[in-house]
């Protein structure tokens, strides 16, 4: 079955069981916005799948018969899922790089003296990348692997917010959670979670995929079936985010699209119908990448969202 195109109506009868009331907004009502395959894993491997949008905030779920089961993050199971491991010099390997799309995103905020926490922070590489700049540094992930590391590297690690606010309940004042809230079973919940952990000046720096990327209009067919995928139960776009913030208590201090790929990720796509990665093609150079991003970012489609939230009071 072909996947269905951004915003088409298709109210057929969903089951209860894959797509429950909206723990966002309450409601009830969902519309199909993809019905096809939905990668499972690494490119390549998918099932055939459903995603719905919430007619009442906009989130879209994916159904709940798909998603990758909770267990898995609490142990090896996800990193197997996505063709990882505990092997930290290949967490660094991938995670390095990407860190420089975090820091650019809250430039000018200083984290000098500040105590900073990372929700969902694998192996650490944020945190060495703030490490000696700010005070206390608070790691927290459900799954164990790399626990010995991080504490000996000097962080305090604990499995949840949840956890960690019972020791340091209104003690943080930057907390990131960068590519997590996609994975969750309650998104509103977890950002309850990580109020609970800020001082009333403190925020949270959160990042998530974003659903109104370009190549969701350039390649209608063939992108929703990668971008959506088993280990993601939600997607937003930005207003969705904010929507989803304000239940948890949380105002939108700032909101940023941010693209991590040039322009040859895009084209290579159109020409091949499959992702490329940082693959070149030349002759595009910076100059060209530095164009495409600015237009990507500022029209809100490029590949990613920053925001900065906030105690709502």
């Amino acid at each position: 079955m072909m996947p269905l195109r951004d915003g088409q109506q298709a109210m057929a009868a969903l089951d209860d069981r894959d797509f429950p009331d909206c723990p966002v907004c309450g409601a009830a009502s969902w519309t199909i916005v993809h019905d096809g395959p939905v990668r499972d894993g690494g490119f390549g491997s998918g099932r055939p799948g459903r995603v719905a949008r919430c007619t009442g905030c906009g989130i879209d779920r994916l159904a709940e018969s798909l998603c990758l089961d909770e267990t898995a993050y609490r142990t090896e199971g996800y990193r197997r899922h996505v063709g990882q491991d505990h092997d930290l010099l290949k967490h660094y390997a991938v995670h390095d790089e990407l860190q420089r799309f975090t820091l650019d995103a809250i430039w000018p905020m200083s984290l000098r003296g500040k105590c900073v926490a990372d929700v969902g922070c694998g192996g650490g590489s944020l945190l060495d990348h703030v490490r000696g700049l700010c005070g206390e540094l608070i790691a927290i992930d459900p799954d164990p692997g790399f626990a010995p590391s991080l504490r000996q590297r000097g962080y305090k690690w604990f499995a949840a917010a949840s956890d960690a606010a019972r020791e340091r309940s209104g003690a943080v004042d930057v907390a990131f959670s960068i590519q997590v809230i996609e994975h969750v079973r309650d998104p509103v919940a977890f950002l309850t979670e990580i109020r609970a952990l800020l001082k009333p000046e403190g925020c949270l720096v959160l990042s998530t995929p974003n659903r109104a990327d370009i190549l969701m209009d350039l390649l209608p067919v063939e992108f929703p079936s990668f971008f959506y995928r088993t280990q993601h139960r939600w997607a937003f776009d930005a207003s969705a985010l904010a929507r989803c913030a304000q239940a948890a208590g949380l105002r939108v201090a700032g909101m940023r699209h941010i693209h991590r790929y040039g322009i040859a990720n895009t084209l290579l796509w159109l020409r091949d119908r499959k992702p490329s990665g940082r693959a070149a093609l030349l002759p595009l150079d910076r100059t060209a990448d530095d164009l495409w991003r600015t237009w990507l970012e500022r029209s809100g489609r490029a590949d990613n969202l920053y925001a900065v939230l906030v105690p709502a009071s």
